[in-house]
């Protein structure tokens, strides 16, 4: 069962990371439509709907079997292992602005430019090098 668990973690960490590379980038695009164009009510709605369906389920799964490996796993003496939680704090966080944005451009109060979207792209991107790192070598 613990393979199956960890199978699924791993979908659900890859199906959270694409939504957190592909919602920064749609934010960057949104900056450039007109408020109130059939384009930026486009992306209100390619914004909503990779949150809603894909980025918040895909969390919350890697969140709860990532949990269920680390109790069934014996892994809370692993030293890589805090390390991940901190980044995968991180990560959560980042979600949480990701998802205040998402409610800023649906209620058109974005204030932000392309340029601040595309640097917090790399935050995710960086994250997850770090976490996959940390699962895989395992330096600590």
């Amino acid at each position: 069962m613990y393979e199956w668990i960890k199978a699924l973690h791993v979908i659900a960490v890859i199906a959270w990371m694409a939504g957190m590379l592909y919602l920064p980038r749609l934010f960057v695009y949104h900056c450039a439509a007109p408020v109130g164009s059939p384009q930026s009510e486009t992306f209100k709605l390619m914004e909503r709907r990779l949150l809603k369906v894909i980025i918040n389920p895909a969390m919350i799964a890697a969140w709860i079997l990532g949990i269920w490996l680390i109790v069934q796993g014996g892994l809370m003496r692993a030293g890589w292992l805090h390390g991940k939680l901190v980044l995968v704090i991180a990560m959560t966080v980042a979600h949480g602005f990701f998802s205040r944005w998402v409610k800023d451009f649906a209620a058109d109060r974005n204030v932000r430019s392309q340029k601040f979207y595309r640097l917090a792209n790399e935050i995710p991107t960086i994250l997850m090098v770090l976490i996959v790192i940390l699962v895989i070598v395992k330096p600590f």
